[in-house]
């Protein structure tokens, strides 16, 4: 038996951040987990065309503020900003805040985003694109933009057979269980005519730490010529 972990869960507090920034007793903790979940929810349903990368809610008292990472942010916040203030009266009714705050960023680099590259693969096979020549295709752009390591599994009745299977490709190094390692991990459903697909994402972008000591001997050089 094999014991799975998610790799983003895995690396919390090491490598990887939050996804809701606030702290609440245990009286109100429920409701906003049940608020979050329902902003969530609201915002990748509505905006499923704008390629939703992640939502980050942070929130200070009756103060909240949310951040939208976008692959087309256009699509999020419209003509002068007018589907921002429909958000927010939207938002409104679901959550019990009375300050909202809606920004929304653009994802530079999709194809090193793995919950975007999940998406793609699913509307991929949603048009009945096969599911090696999707997933190979996904492979050759994340490595084109820079990924260290990729894999991507589909698993389901893959090209309508009787029994259910799981397929997997995979190019580059995948360290799951180092924990300095930066890995992206997303997931999405595909919808076809035989049933559901389940498409899994991991992206292996390089070691945090590295990143940290080139940061440093960066700045100590720079302050070299300076001085």
């Amino acid at each position: 038996m094999g014991q799975k972990v998610n790799p983003i869960g895995f690396r919390l507090g090491i490598t990887q951040d939050w996804k809701s920034k606030w702290f609440a007793d245990k009286k109100r903790y429920g409701k906003l987990l049940h608020e979050d979940i329902a902003i969530r929810k609201f915002i990748e349903e509505k905006y499923k065309a704008a390629g939703i990368s992640n939502v980050i809610i942070e929130r200070l008292g009756d103060k909240l503020r949310i951040k939208i990472l976008a692959a087309r942010p256009g699509i999020v916040i419209g003509r002068k900003g007018a589907e921002v203030e429909e958000l927010n009266e939207a938002i409104r009714k679901i959550t019990s805040a009375k300050d909202i705050t809606v920004n929304v960023d653009e994802v530079k680099r999709p194809e090193l985003d793995a919950k975007l590259v999940a998406e793609d693969i699913a509307l991929q096979l949603e048009r009945r694109v096969s599911h090696r020549r999707a997933m190979k295709k996904a492979i050759d752009n994340a490595l084109k933009a820079g990924a260290k390591g990729i894999k991507t599994q589909v698993g389901g009745r893959i090209g309508g057979v009787d029994l259910a299977r799981k397929e997997w490709f995979m190019a580059g190094r995948m360290p799951l269980q180092t924990l300095r390692a930066d890995i992206d991990y997303g997931t999405a459903r595909a919808s076809t005519k035989y049933g559901i697909l389940g498409i899994k994402v991991w992206i292996y972008k390089g070691d945090k730490l590295e990143e940290k000591k080139e940061e440093v001997l960066s700045k100590i050089e720079e302050e070299l010529h300076t001085t």
